[in-house]
This record gives C-alpha cells, sequence and structure tokens, in this order.
C-alpha cells in the first residue's frame, strides 16, 4: 500500500492541481518520455504521472507533474544475486529519514499528492494461509472529499519523481491492510512542503478516521 488512487477531473477542489500539472513546461517533456499523454485524472497507478504540490525555488507553493517512483539500487545479501535497479512506490513513515533512498527527501523535499480517494484491496487467507486477492475498496478521510497524500520527491533523469509515504493503519482500514497513507488535514499542506518544517511533529497530525466503499 498505496499502490493506487483516483483524481476526480471535475471535482472543483481538485480541477486547479489538474489543470496546473497539464499546462506545467514539465508536462511535455513527460510525454516525450513516455510517448503518449500524461494521467492527471481518473485511477492513478505506478509510474503514472500525477500533479503534486511542492515547494518552488522562491518558496512557493507549486503544482508540478511527477511521474510515481524512486529508482533505488537493488539490495544484494546473496553473492551473486542480480544487481541494478528497482523501482519503490512507498516508503514508510518510521523509517524514511534513516534509508538512502529517502532520508535527504525526507528533509527538504516533500510533497503533497492531492486525490480524491485511494484503494485497497483484502487480501484474505485460504485453507493454506496463502494470501488471496479480495474486495477492492475506496478510502477517504472521513468528511473530506480531498485525501492530501503526504510524499516525498527527487529528481531522476531532469524530471522529478515521487513516492507516497505509508504509516500504521487506522482502526477503519487495520481489518483490510497492514499499511496505509500518510495525509494531513488541508490546512497542513504547505507546511508539510515546507523545507524548514520538522515532518516528525506533523506527523503527529495525521487523520486516522477513514470512509470506505466498495
Amino acid at each position: 500500500m498505496c499502490v493506487r488512487f483516483y483524481i476526480e477531473r471535475d471535482q472543483p477542489e481538485l480541477a486547479p492541481f489538474v489543470r496546473a500539472a497539464q499546462v506545467s513546461p514539465l508536462a511535455d517533456r513527460f510525454r516525450d518520455k513516455l510517448a503518449g499523454d500524461i494521467l492527471t485524472s481518473g485511477e492513478i497507478g505506478p509510474a503514472s504521472v500525477a500533479p503534486a504540490i511542492a515547494m518552488n525555488k522562491k518558496m512557493s507553493s507549486t503544482v508540478y507533474p511527477m511521474q510515481w517512483g524512486f529508482k533505488v539500487e537493488r539490495q544484494n545479501p546473496k553473492q551473486g544475486a542480480e544487481s541494478g535497479s528497482i523501482s519503490v512506490f512507498n516508503a514508510r513513515t518510521e523509517t524514511a529519514k534513516s534509508k538512502a533512498a529517502f532520508a535527504e527527501a525526507w528533509r527538504s523535499h516533500r510533497c503533497i499528492v492531492p486525490a480524491s480517494w485511494y484503494f485497497e484491496w483484502e487480501h484474505p487467507l485460504d485453507a493454506d494461509g496463502n494470501k488471496l486477492r479480495g474486495d477492492k475498496w475506496s478510502i477517504q478521510p472521513r468528511g473530506d472529499t480531498v485525501a492530501w497524500l503526504c510524499g516525498l520527491y527527487r529528481i531522476e533523469d531532469g524530471l522529478p519523481h515521487f513516492v507516497i509515504l505509508t504509516k500504521e493503519p487506522s482502526p477503519d482500514v487495520s481489518h483490510i491492510h497492514d499499511r496505509m497513507p500518510l495525509m494531513l488535514p488541508m490546512e497542513d499542506v504547505n507546511s508539510w512542503i515546507d523545507p524548514k518544517a520538522n515532518p516528525e511533529k506533523l506527523v503527529q497530525h495525521a487523520l486516522t478516521e477513514m470512509v470506505l466503499w466498495k
């Protein structure tokens, strides 16, 4: 978790972010890289491009198109194991500051990915204890129409990439999955992306009450 979220293009709160990402100078560079249009609405999955909010060089909140996923070096605990990089889409809030792939971004390159909601799948066990893929749930903070997903970003090959931070699940979600995205209230969005802010203090404001539907 989290591997899918949804953006409603015409949702009033999200439409400005979608439009800003589509007209960003980076959008054409992503279109060239991906040899097609970028995804800024509908169901968003790994490696897709989505609107993200981050501070620009003038310390002003700005919307950028960013691609979901960091490339990180593969760990090779066994001699002769395949080397190279893998794509990582999430980072654990509890350990991001100490992981080489995320530490710098945790300190000063944080972003917010605005979404209508995110998806999660149940994983019931069969008689032999093997995980099965169960129902797909849509999940949104209670009382909100936007899920402000907390992320980290960095530049890869000249373009911004992000990962979504995850945390221990709230009681509303724990029966579905053992992780959930870190989400903050709207009033903390600008604080989260501020490089001078302390992310560990802001994590304490994480939203926990969720609404779920199939």
